[in-house]
């Protein structure tokens, strides 16, 4: 499966000042597999080191933390002695041995030929700031797979210049089908790749995908019970796992503000829930989008620091933890109460390139679900999951702010452009905004 990502990673390679690399994300986006694949078609040879499978390479950094003696031992350890000039160093789960994190500062100062990539989960929140290499390290984040990924791993790569035009209505037809497909599977590699190879049975497929899914929701579980004490990491997890009832709880189909009360018995604030919710955002977990009133750039000025949507950070996961049945996605059977589900497919699309906080606008009754900033401009990007695609809410955003441009993504395709501002595009070009 390839990953977009390997491009960010020759260009990390080919960078004169380069610096040792750390690749974050949440657990199983596919870091390992990114990073073994880079060097394996762009290093002599690759030497990996995970320090939560091998907890005993800790103690090579217990002496010093020179970096030559450490690339030494290592490879004494091995049996494979590591050329600084052609080979690369992976540093695997490096949150479990916090003095390899620690080195890396030493690798940037006192080596910085070796080319040395890490990687680890919810980094930042198992450690402290002492341990952190701060302003001595290059940062990737690994998302899930987007769709355009999906489409490369199920060999249906031809699709990808049709998403960038307008496309005749028999490959949008096949373009809606292979993204009905992703909102099953969603862009974890281990759902993907199930699906991939049992591709001629779709309903065993599906229910393939289905098991790996809830398999994952388990690991998940187990981090977070692992790395936050026992009563927060109960808090954590009834969070984690309220979201897809609160995205859902709204009558007119579009994902609902989140609200406290009723989540954890006891804790109907903000303030009681900030320390969970926080703890998800920092492991990639989830995503909020903030509340905006007044749509004027900074658009951080005018957010609401308690008054946001949250989302999952794959719309596979969405969907096992919903238990939305995998038959329903893919009649399309929406009606009007999973309009969220396109929100959270659009959010997690545009987080792969445009990382960063996201705002919502909302003034009065109306709202409009996303409202980005270009170039010193607001542009209002409106989804809808079905055919329909008049908005009120974005009329009157329109009539009030005057933007240069206003977006529709919706399931229709018969209309490409409507005037001077407002321009339509079907679901699938999310990952183009």
């Amino acid at each position: 499966m390839n990953r977009f990502i390997i491009d960010h990673l020759i260009s990390w390679k080919n960078q004169r000042d380069r610096k040792p690399l750390i690749v974050r994300g949440a657990r199983q986006t596919g870091k390992t597999f990114a990073l073994k694949k880079f060097g394996k078609t762009h290093f002599r040879e690759t030497h990996y080191f995970n320090f939560e499978k091998q907890g005993d390479l800790a103690g090579i950094f217990e002496k010093n933390l020179e970096p030559k003696r450490i690339l030494s031992d290592l490879g004494i350890a091995t049996g494979k002695s590591i050329d600084i000039e052609n080979d690369l160093v992976i540093f695997d789960e490096i949150t479990f041995c916090p003095k390899a994190l620690t080195s890396l500062k030493y690798f940037n100062e006192d080596l910085p030929a070796a080319a040395v990539c890490s990687a680890g989960s919810l980094l930042g929140i198992m450690l402290g700031e002492s341990s952190f290499p701060v302003g001595k390290v290059n940062f990737l984040e690994l998302k899930p797979m987007c769709f355009c990924e999906f489409l490369i791993a199920l060999g249906e790569e031809r699709f990808l210049e049709a998403i960038k035009l307008p496309v005749p209505e028999f490959i949008h037809s096949k373009l809606w089908g292979l993204l009905k497909d992703y909102f099953i599977v969603g862009g974890l590699p281990a759902a993907v790749d199930v699906f991939r190879k049992n591709m001629d049975n779709r309903v065993h497929a599906f229910e393939l995908v289905r098991q790996t899914q809830d398999d994952l929701i388990t690991a998940y579980m187990a981090d977070i019970a692992k790395n936050s004490g026992k009563t927060n990491s109960m808090h954590i997890a009834r969070v984690f796992k309220n979201i897809p009832e609160q995205l859902a709880k709204n009558l007119d189909g579009r994902a609902g503000r989140f609200r406290f009360k009723g989540v954890i018995p006891g804790h109907n604030r903000y303030g009681h829930l900030a320390g969970p919710i926080d703890w998800l955002l920092n492991a990639g977990l989830v995503y909020a989008v903030y509340e905006i009133n007044h749509a004027q750039i900074p658009l951080a000025a005018y957010k609401k620091d308690n008054a946001f949507k949250l989302y999952l950070f794959d719309v596979g996961i969405l969907g096992a933890l919903g238990s939305i049945d995998p038959a329903s996605i893919l009649k399309y059977d929406y009606g009007t109460y999973k309009g969220y589900f396109a929100e959270n497919y659009v959010l997690q699309e545009m987080k792969t390139k445009r990382p960063g906080e996201y705002y919502y606008w909302k003034e009065n009754t109306a709202e409009v679900e996303f409202l980005l900033g270009a170039d010193g401009q607001l542009v209002p990007l409106e989804v809808k999951s079905g055919l329909h695609t008049r908005s009120k809410s974005l009329n009157s955003f329109i009539k009030r702010y005057k933007p240069d441009q206003a977006l529709v993504l919706s399931a229709d395709n018969s209309k490409s452009r409507t005037g001077p501002v407002l321009e339509r595009k079907p679901l699938y070009f999310a990952g183009l905004i």
